[in-house]
Protein backbone atom coordinates (compact mmCIF):
# COMPACT_ATOMS: atom_id res chain seq x y z
CA UNK A 1 0.00 0.00 0.00
CA UNK A 2 1.37 3.21 -0.72
CA UNK A 3 2.07 5.14 1.98
CA UNK A 4 2.46 9.05 -0.23
CA UNK A 5 1.18 10.53 -2.96
CA UNK A 6 3.93 10.53 -5.65
CA UNK A 7 4.35 6.52 -4.92
CA UNK A 8 1.18 5.64 -7.08
CA UNK A 9 2.24 4.08 -9.69
CA UNK A 10 0.00 6.84 -11.74
CA UNK A 11 1.51 9.55 -10.20
CA UNK A 12 0.82 12.54 -10.78
CA UNK A 13 -2.43 12.07 -12.88
CA UNK A 14 -4.64 13.53 -10.16
CA UNK A 15 -8.63 12.80 -10.15
CA UNK A 16 -11.17 14.77 -8.42
CA UNK A 17 -14.98 14.52 -8.60
CA UNK A 18 -16.22 17.72 -11.08
CA UNK A 19 -19.64 17.86 -10.00
CA UNK A 20 -19.23 17.59 -6.36
CA UNK A 21 -16.97 20.81 -6.59
CA UNK A 22 -18.94 22.62 -9.14
CA UNK A 23 -21.61 24.65 -7.10
CA UNK A 24 -18.72 26.18 -4.92
CA UNK A 25 -16.27 27.32 -8.03
CA UNK A 26 -19.37 28.77 -9.50
CA UNK A 27 -19.49 30.54 -6.07
CA UNK A 28 -15.98 31.28 -6.15
CA UNK A 29 -16.28 32.66 -9.92
CA UNK A 30 -19.40 34.64 -9.22
CA UNK A 31 -17.50 36.32 -6.29
CA UNK A 32 -14.49 36.83 -7.89
CA UNK A 33 -16.03 38.52 -10.86
CA UNK A 34 -18.03 40.38 -8.73
CA UNK A 35 -15.63 42.36 -6.39
CA UNK A 36 -13.42 42.60 -10.00
CA UNK A 37 -16.28 44.49 -11.08
CA UNK A 38 -16.77 46.67 -8.23
CA UNK A 39 -13.25 47.68 -8.02
CA UNK A 40 -12.94 48.16 -11.39
CA UNK A 41 -15.57 51.08 -11.11
CA UNK A 42 -13.31 53.13 -8.65
CA UNK A 43 -10.52 55.08 -9.86
CA UNK A 44 -6.86 54.17 -11.04
CA UNK A 45 -5.35 56.06 -7.54
CA UNK A 46 -8.33 53.84 -5.25
CA UNK A 47 -7.17 50.80 -6.79
CA UNK A 48 -3.32 50.85 -6.71
CA UNK A 49 -4.10 51.71 -2.62
CA UNK A 50 -6.50 48.62 -2.27
CA UNK A 51 -3.72 46.50 -4.28
CA UNK A 52 -1.08 48.15 -2.08
CA UNK A 53 -2.96 47.29 1.07
CA UNK A 54 -3.30 43.86 0.01
CA UNK A 55 -0.64 42.65 -1.27
CA UNK A 56 1.00 44.08 1.73
CA UNK A 57 -1.06 41.56 3.88
CA UNK A 58 -0.65 38.74 1.83
CA UNK A 59 3.33 39.03 2.12
CA UNK A 60 3.20 39.52 5.74
CA UNK A 61 0.83 36.74 6.37
CA UNK A 62 2.51 34.02 3.83
CA UNK A 63 5.32 34.16 5.92
CA UNK A 64 4.00 34.66 9.31
CA UNK A 65 2.14 30.91 8.40
CA UNK A 66 5.64 29.56 8.15
CA UNK A 67 6.85 31.39 11.67
CA UNK A 68 8.64 34.32 10.45
CA UNK A 69 7.26 37.88 11.18
CA UNK A 70 8.09 40.48 8.70
CA UNK A 71 7.43 44.71 9.71
CA UNK A 72 4.61 45.52 7.83
CA UNK A 73 6.30 48.97 6.94
CA UNK A 74 8.57 47.75 5.08
CA UNK A 75 7.05 45.48 3.26
CA UNK A 76 4.65 48.05 2.16
CA UNK A 77 7.25 50.50 1.65
CA UNK A 78 9.25 47.92 -0.53
CA UNK A 79 6.40 47.11 -2.61
CA UNK A 80 5.36 50.95 -3.15
CA UNK A 81 9.31 51.71 -4.24
CA UNK A 82 9.19 48.89 -7.16
CA UNK A 83 5.48 49.29 -8.51
CA UNK A 84 6.53 53.33 -8.45
CA UNK A 85 3.52 54.59 -6.00
CA UNK A 86 3.79 57.61 -4.78
CA UNK A 87 3.16 56.80 -0.84
CA UNK A 88 4.07 59.37 2.33
CA UNK A 89 6.03 57.94 5.52
CA UNK A 90 8.07 54.97 3.68
CA UNK A 91 10.81 53.24 5.85
CA UNK A 92 13.71 51.53 4.31
CA UNK A 93 13.47 48.03 3.89
CA UNK A 94 15.91 45.09 4.35
CA UNK A 95 17.29 42.71 1.90
CA UNK A 96 15.07 39.58 3.34
CA UNK A 97 11.63 41.87 2.77
CA UNK A 98 12.66 43.14 -0.42
CA UNK A 99 13.59 39.21 -1.83
CA UNK A 100 10.24 38.00 -1.14
CA UNK A 101 8.28 41.55 -2.53
CA UNK A 102 10.22 40.53 -5.45
CA UNK A 103 9.08 37.32 -5.62
CA UNK A 104 5.55 38.14 -5.60
CA UNK A 105 5.82 40.94 -7.72
CA UNK A 106 7.40 38.75 -10.31
CA UNK A 107 4.59 35.76 -9.42
CA UNK A 108 1.69 38.09 -10.06
CA UNK A 109 3.19 41.09 -11.93
CA UNK A 110 3.67 38.43 -15.10
CA UNK A 111 0.97 35.92 -14.32
CA UNK A 112 0.90 35.13 -18.21
CA UNK A 113 4.57 34.51 -18.52
CA UNK A 114 5.75 30.60 -18.66
CA UNK A 115 7.36 28.98 -15.43
CA UNK A 116 10.70 27.84 -15.59
CA UNK A 117 13.36 26.43 -13.66
CA UNK A 118 15.56 29.62 -13.76
CA UNK A 119 12.80 31.64 -12.74
CA UNK A 120 11.61 29.42 -9.72
CA UNK A 121 15.12 29.34 -9.13
CA UNK A 122 15.66 32.89 -8.69
CA UNK A 123 12.65 33.30 -6.97
CA UNK A 124 14.77 30.89 -3.87
CA UNK A 125 17.43 33.06 -3.99
CA UNK A 126 15.41 36.17 -3.76
CA UNK A 127 14.21 34.38 -0.86
CA UNK A 128 17.48 33.99 1.15
CA UNK A 129 19.82 36.42 -0.18
CA UNK A 130 22.11 35.54 2.63
CA UNK A 131 21.83 31.63 1.74
CA UNK A 132 20.75 31.30 4.75
CA UNK A 133 17.64 30.15 6.96
CA UNK A 134 17.77 31.96 10.31
CA UNK A 135 21.54 30.62 11.41
CA UNK A 136 21.58 27.35 9.20
CA UNK A 137 22.95 27.72 5.83
CA UNK A 138 20.70 25.86 2.85
CA UNK A 139 21.44 25.80 -0.76
CA UNK A 140 19.88 28.41 -2.26
CA UNK A 141 18.70 28.81 -6.04
CA UNK A 142 19.04 25.12 -6.78
CA UNK A 143 16.83 21.63 -5.96
CA UNK A 144 18.04 20.30 -2.12
CA UNK A 145 20.10 17.59 -2.85
CA UNK A 146 19.32 15.53 0.81
CA UNK A 147 22.65 15.63 1.97
CA UNK A 148 21.74 15.87 5.68
CA UNK A 149 18.90 12.78 4.95
CA UNK A 150 15.49 12.60 3.47
CA UNK A 151 13.48 15.80 3.38
CA UNK A 152 10.74 15.38 5.89
CA UNK A 153 8.24 17.78 8.10
CA UNK A 154 8.50 17.26 10.78
CA UNK A 155 6.92 18.41 14.89
CA UNK A 156 7.58 17.56 18.08
CA UNK A 157 10.68 17.85 20.44
CA UNK A 158 13.65 16.46 19.91
CA UNK A 159 13.94 12.73 20.68
CA UNK A 160 9.60 12.92 20.19
CA UNK A 161 9.17 14.23 16.91
CA UNK A 162 6.04 13.12 14.79
CA UNK A 163 7.11 12.53 10.94
CA UNK A 164 4.26 14.36 8.99
CA UNK A 165 4.81 13.85 5.50
CA UNK A 166 8.33 12.96 3.57
CA UNK A 167 9.13 14.21 0.05
CA UNK A 168 10.70 12.14 -2.74
CA UNK A 169 13.98 11.76 -3.04
CA UNK A 170 16.08 14.76 -4.37
CA UNK A 171 17.53 12.61 -7.51
CA UNK A 172 13.85 12.33 -8.46
CA UNK A 173 13.85 16.08 -8.43
CA UNK A 174 14.96 17.28 -11.99
CA UNK A 175 12.47 14.85 -13.55
CA UNK A 176 9.67 15.73 -11.20
CA UNK A 177 9.95 19.56 -11.60
CA UNK A 178 9.86 19.10 -15.15
CA UNK A 179 6.78 17.56 -15.66
CA UNK A 180 5.35 20.15 -13.34
CA UNK A 181 6.49 22.99 -15.33
CA UNK A 182 5.04 21.29 -18.25
CA UNK A 183 1.72 21.03 -16.78
CA UNK A 184 1.57 24.23 -14.77
CA UNK A 185 2.36 26.23 -18.54
CA UNK A 186 0.10 24.08 -20.30
CA UNK A 187 -3.30 25.36 -21.57
CA UNK A 188 -5.70 22.62 -20.40
CA UNK A 189 -9.39 22.51 -19.69
CA UNK A 190 -8.77 23.01 -16.08
CA UNK A 191 -10.13 25.88 -14.77
CA UNK A 192 -7.46 28.17 -13.63
CA UNK A 193 -9.13 28.49 -9.96
CA UNK A 194 -9.10 24.29 -9.38
CA UNK A 195 -5.52 24.48 -11.40
CA UNK A 196 -4.24 26.82 -8.44
CA UNK A 197 -5.09 24.49 -6.25
CA UNK A 198 -3.63 21.35 -8.08
CA UNK A 199 -0.68 23.35 -8.31
CA UNK A 200 -0.28 24.27 -4.71
CA UNK A 201 -0.56 20.45 -3.39
CA UNK A 202 2.01 19.15 -5.85
CA UNK A 203 4.71 21.50 -5.57
CA UNK A 204 4.57 21.28 -1.84
CA UNK A 205 4.82 17.45 -2.46
CA UNK A 206 7.74 17.96 -4.31
CA UNK A 207 9.13 20.24 -1.42
CA UNK A 208 11.88 20.43 -4.20
CA UNK A 209 13.85 22.77 -1.59
CA UNK A 210 15.45 22.93 1.69
CA UNK A 211 13.14 25.56 3.23
CA UNK A 212 10.95 28.43 1.59
CA UNK A 213 8.55 25.91 -0.30
CA UNK A 214 5.33 27.38 1.71
CA UNK A 215 5.98 30.53 0.32
CA UNK A 216 6.81 30.00 -3.06
CA UNK A 217 3.82 27.40 -3.50
CA UNK A 218 1.47 30.21 -2.08
CA UNK A 219 3.21 32.89 -4.45
CA UNK A 220 2.20 29.80 -7.36
CA UNK A 221 -0.96 29.70 -6.21
CA UNK A 222 -1.45 33.57 -6.47
CA UNK A 223 0.09 33.74 -10.05
CA UNK A 224 -2.39 31.23 -11.04
CA UNK A 225 -5.30 33.26 -9.37
CA UNK A 226 -4.23 36.09 -11.18
CA UNK A 227 -4.45 34.26 -14.89
CA UNK A 228 -8.15 33.71 -13.32
CA UNK A 229 -8.53 37.12 -12.99
CA UNK A 230 -6.89 37.99 -15.98
CA UNK A 231 -5.33 41.14 -14.31
CA UNK A 232 -2.24 41.32 -11.95
CA UNK A 233 -4.24 43.99 -9.27
CA UNK A 234 -4.79 41.66 -6.39
CA UNK A 235 -7.59 42.20 -4.00
CA UNK A 236 -8.24 39.45 -1.81
CA UNK A 237 -5.50 37.43 -0.17
CA UNK A 238 -5.45 33.58 -0.10
CA UNK A 239 -2.70 33.61 2.67
CA UNK A 240 -4.32 35.83 5.00
CA UNK A 241 -7.08 33.27 4.80
CA UNK A 242 -4.99 30.42 5.19
CA UNK A 243 -2.94 32.09 8.16
CA UNK A 244 -6.42 32.14 9.83
CA UNK A 245 -7.23 28.41 9.06
CA UNK A 246 -3.77 27.28 9.79
CA UNK A 247 -4.47 24.09 11.77
CA UNK A 248 -6.82 23.07 9.21
CA UNK A 249 -4.51 24.07 6.38
CA UNK A 250 -1.97 21.58 7.79
CA UNK A 251 -4.26 18.66 8.50
CA UNK A 252 -5.79 19.17 5.21
CA UNK A 253 -2.18 18.97 3.46
CA UNK A 254 -1.23 15.62 5.40
CA UNK A 255 -4.35 14.30 5.21
CA UNK A 256 -3.72 14.90 0.79
CA UNK A 257 -0.31 13.85 0.80
CA UNK A 258 -1.10 10.87 2.88
CA UNK A 259 -4.07 9.94 0.80
CA UNK A 260 -4.93 9.02 -2.96
CA UNK A 261 -4.87 10.54 -5.93
CA UNK A 262 -8.54 11.33 -6.14
CA UNK A 263 -8.02 15.02 -4.53
CA UNK A 264 -11.75 16.22 -4.14
CA UNK A 265 -11.74 16.77 -0.81
CA UNK A 266 -8.27 18.98 -0.83
CA UNK A 267 -9.97 20.72 -3.62
CA UNK A 268 -13.16 21.51 -1.93
CA UNK A 269 -11.12 22.87 1.20
CA UNK A 270 -8.99 24.71 -1.30
CA UNK A 271 -12.22 26.53 -2.69
CA UNK A 272 -13.84 27.32 0.49
CA UNK A 273 -10.44 28.66 2.01
CA UNK A 274 -10.70 30.74 -1.12
CA UNK A 275 -14.30 32.09 -1.01
CA UNK A 276 -13.82 33.05 2.69
CA UNK A 277 -10.57 35.18 1.94
CA UNK A 278 -12.85 37.12 -1.36
CA UNK A 279 -15.93 37.28 1.22
CA UNK A 280 -13.42 38.74 4.11
CA UNK A 281 -11.70 41.01 1.29
CA UNK A 282 -15.12 42.94 1.46
CA UNK A 283 -14.05 43.97 5.05
CA UNK A 284 -10.47 45.48 4.35
CA UNK A 285 -11.41 47.03 1.10
CA UNK A 286 -14.46 48.85 3.23
CA UNK A 287 -11.68 50.35 4.88
CA UNK A 288 -9.77 51.01 2.50
CA UNK A 289 -12.64 52.71 0.52
CA UNK A 290 -13.68 54.97 3.67
CA UNK A 291 -9.84 55.56 4.45
CA UNK A 292 -9.07 56.85 0.85
CA UNK A 293 -12.76 59.50 0.83
CA UNK A 294 -11.57 60.50 4.37
CA UNK A 295 -8.05 61.54 3.70
CA UNK A 296 -9.77 63.60 0.28
CA UNK A 297 -12.29 64.99 2.64
CA UNK A 298 -9.42 66.53 5.13
CA UNK A 299 -7.02 67.10 2.18
CA UNK A 300 -6.81 70.45 3.20
CA UNK A 301 -7.26 70.26 7.23
CA UNK A 302 -4.07 71.51 8.44
CA UNK A 303 -2.64 68.38 10.77
CA UNK A 304 0.67 67.55 12.54
CA UNK A 305 2.47 64.64 11.79
CA UNK A 306 1.22 63.28 15.33
CA UNK A 307 -2.42 63.39 14.28
CA UNK A 308 -1.66 61.87 11.31
CA UNK A 309 -0.31 59.14 12.35
CA UNK A 310 -2.82 58.28 14.94
CA UNK A 311 -5.99 59.03 12.43
CA UNK A 312 -4.53 56.29 9.84
CA UNK A 313 -4.14 54.02 13.18
CA UNK A 314 -7.66 54.63 13.76
CA UNK A 315 -8.65 53.86 10.13
CA UNK A 316 -7.05 50.83 9.70
CA UNK A 317 -8.83 49.32 12.69
CA UNK A 318 -7.84 50.61 16.39
CA UNK A 319 -8.49 48.56 18.68
CA UNK A 320 -10.72 49.18 21.94
CA UNK A 321 -11.09 52.91 22.96
CA UNK A 322 -9.47 55.85 22.22
CA UNK A 323 -8.78 58.70 25.26
CA UNK A 324 -6.12 60.74 25.89
CA UNK A 325 -4.00 58.24 27.92
CA UNK A 326 -4.20 55.75 24.27
CA UNK A 327 -3.48 59.15 22.22
CA UNK A 328 -0.46 60.01 24.82
CA UNK A 329 0.91 56.34 23.99
CA UNK A 330 0.75 56.13 20.43
CA UNK A 331 1.95 59.49 19.81
CA UNK A 332 4.77 59.38 22.87
CA UNK A 333 3.68 62.30 24.09
CA UNK A 334 2.73 64.10 27.29
CA UNK A 335 -1.34 63.61 28.43
CA UNK A 336 -1.44 67.25 28.04
CA UNK A 337 -0.10 67.35 24.35
CA UNK A 338 -2.82 64.48 23.77
CA UNK A 339 -5.73 66.27 25.09
CA UNK A 340 -4.52 69.86 22.83
CA UNK A 341 -4.25 67.33 19.25
CA UNK A 342 -7.42 65.66 20.42
CA UNK A 343 -9.33 69.14 20.91
CA UNK A 344 -7.99 70.21 18.08
CA UNK A 345 -9.33 67.43 16.22
CA UNK A 346 -12.53 67.81 17.37
CA UNK A 347 -12.49 71.90 16.15
CA UNK A 348 -11.55 71.07 13.09
CA UNK A 349 -14.42 68.31 12.77
CA UNK A 350 -12.43 64.84 12.67
CA UNK A 351 -13.19 63.14 16.00
CA UNK A 352 -16.22 63.97 17.97
CA UNK A 353 -16.71 62.68 21.65
CA UNK A 354 -18.31 58.91 21.63
CA UNK A 355 -21.73 58.81 22.12
CA UNK A 356 -21.39 55.83 24.10
CA UNK A 357 -19.63 57.34 26.94
CA UNK A 358 -18.26 55.39 29.75
CA UNK A 359 -16.11 55.58 32.66
CA UNK A 360 -14.22 58.19 31.11
CA UNK A 361 -14.07 60.26 27.20
CA UNK A 362 -13.50 58.85 24.78
CA UNK A 363 -13.66 59.96 20.95
CA UNK A 364 -14.52 58.10 17.74
CA UNK A 365 -13.46 59.48 14.16
CA UNK A 366 -16.34 61.92 12.14
CA UNK A 367 -17.20 60.27 9.73
CA UNK A 368 -20.01 61.83 7.07
CA UNK A 369 -22.91 60.30 5.79
CA UNK A 370 -21.43 59.53 2.46
CA UNK A 371 -18.69 58.06 4.03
Amino acid sequence: MAKYLYQYSNWPNFTWESEQLLPLLSLVRNKQGRLIGKMAALGFNLRNEANLEILTEEIVKSTEIEGEILEKEQVRSSIAKRLGLDVSGLVHSNHNVDGIVDLMLDAIGFFDQELTKKRLLSWHTSLFPGGQSGMFPIITGNWRDDSLGPMQVVSGAMGKEQVHFQAPSAQLLEVEMHQFFDWFNKENEIDSVLKAGVAHLWFLTLHPFDDGNGRIARALTDMLLARSDEQSYRFYSMSVQIRKERNAYYLHLEKSQKGELDITAWLEWFLTCLLHAITHSDELLEKIIVKHFFWLEHARTVLNERQHNILNKLLDGFEGVLNTTKWAKMGKCSQDTALRDIQDLIEKGVLIKSPQGGRSTNYVLKLTEEL
